[in-house]
């Protein structure tokens, strides 16, 4: 059997390319095939726009299409098939990078293609690069300490409501909450009842020319996050 290529999940930050690790600068100038997730709705990749610059000329770059859905069925189908995808090149024995925003191993579709390609094929080298996550940089941009002494932190999801939010506030200091986008009227009324109105710092499309800092609720209020939005919540205050 010849040799197998190596699979490599690249984090490449929050969007600002300046924010990439020298080791994933360095291997993307290497690999010849580069994968990028993107919308089954078109090919748009936010991970891709980061690193274009450091590739090599003749590096092959491909779209993954993944559906907006919760619709398991659906994505077992996308998932399988993108792992196939990926695989057709590494039983070649040719290196692959998957990229992705944020740490591959943070809310992220490179978790899912892992656990894909090493159930077809476990015999396949796999290196995960991580990468500089939404959150930290949002909280050096704001200068907010995340945790500090003894302090505790969790990061939780806002896709599908405030269930995780209102767990995390009773038992850690610093909450960080992820995809705000659908749920920001339950976020906001849920920290308004634990008078937490002026202890959040909401930060969208973070590094990039129209980056949006917010540190009052009321400001929040009837409007439409966009898809790269986050928010912290320091129960002690922000500063």
């Amino acid at each position: 059997m010849a040799s197998l290529g190596t699979f490599y999940g690249i984090g490449v930050g929050p969007g600002d390319p300046e924010l990439l690790t020298l080791k994933a600068i360095k291997i993307l100038q290497k690999v010849p095939h580069v994968f990028a997730a993107s919308s089954s709705k078109n090919d748009y990749s936010v991970a891709l726009q980061a690193v274009r610059n450091y590739l090599s000329p003749g590096v092959q770059v491909y779209s993954l299409p993944f559906p907006m859905t919760y619709d398991q069925e659906k994505l077992e189908k996308a998932w399988h098939d993108n792992c196939r995808s990926i695989l057709s090149l590494l039983l070649k024995g040719e290196d692959v990078a998957f990229i992705t925003i944020g740490d591959p191993l943070i809310y992220s579709t490179y978790i899912y293609l892992l656990r894909k390609i090493r159930s077809l094929c476990p015999e396949v080298s796999v290196q995960t690069i991580p990468g500089i996550t939404s959150f930290q940089a949002a909280a050096s941009v704001c200068n907010i300490p995340l945790v500090e002494g003894e302090e505790s932190m969790a990061v939780v999801s806002g896709a599908q409501g405030v269930s995780h939010l209102e767990k995390t506030l009773e038992s850690c200091d610093t909450v960080v909450m992820l995809k705000v986008y659908r749920q920001m009227p339950e976020i906001i009324e849920t920290l308004e009842k634990r008078s937490l109105s002026s202890s959040i710092c909401y930060v969208s499309r973070c590094g990039f020319y129209d980056q949006e800092v917010v540190q009052a609720l009321e400001e929040l209020k009837n409007r439409t996050p966009h898809y790269l939005s986050l928010m912290i919540v320091k129960k002690k205050g922000l500063f």
